[in-house]
């Protein structure tokens, strides 16, 4: 998409003149040409997009797709933390921990995991 832009804008200028030359022509009101020139970009815009394959959409889909999975994980893990799954499970969840972390089941006064899982995030996203 950001490639695409010096491009869009060349293209919006030229258009911009097209309109500006055909209103006079016409007799378009200003808010008539600006309806043209609106219209004529945006199909100029999605036919760039169809062109190069770089709808915005699909820079989002993966967003749409995380955020979905990220809840489910999140309240998997909570379930398994607070004993809705059985007290086997939260048995292992208290003493399997390493580092400053040796209970799984107790919340992170750090707050070092949730940040770092955050930013991990984050980047997957901007990546």
């Amino acid at each position: 998409l950001e490639n695409l832009q010096p491009e869009i804008k060349k293209l919006a200028e030229r258009l911009r003149y097209e309109v500006s030359v055909r209103g006079k022509q016409v007799g378009w009101s200003e808010k008539v040409a600006r309806f043209h020139f609106k219209k004529n970009l945006r199909r100029i815009i999605t036919e760039l997009y169809i062109r190069d394959n770089c709808h915005p959409f699909k820079a989002t889909l993966l967003v749409w797709v995380q955020i979905p999975m990220w809840v489910c994980v999140s309240l998997a893990l909570r379930n398994c933390s607070v004993g809705a799954r059985g007290s086997e499970v939260q048995e292992q969840l208290s003493a399997g921990g390493t580092l400053w972390f040796t209970d799984l089941t107790a919340p992170d006064s750090t707050w070092i995991l949730p940040v770092s899982l955050g930013l991990i995030n984050l980047l997957i996203v901007e990546v």
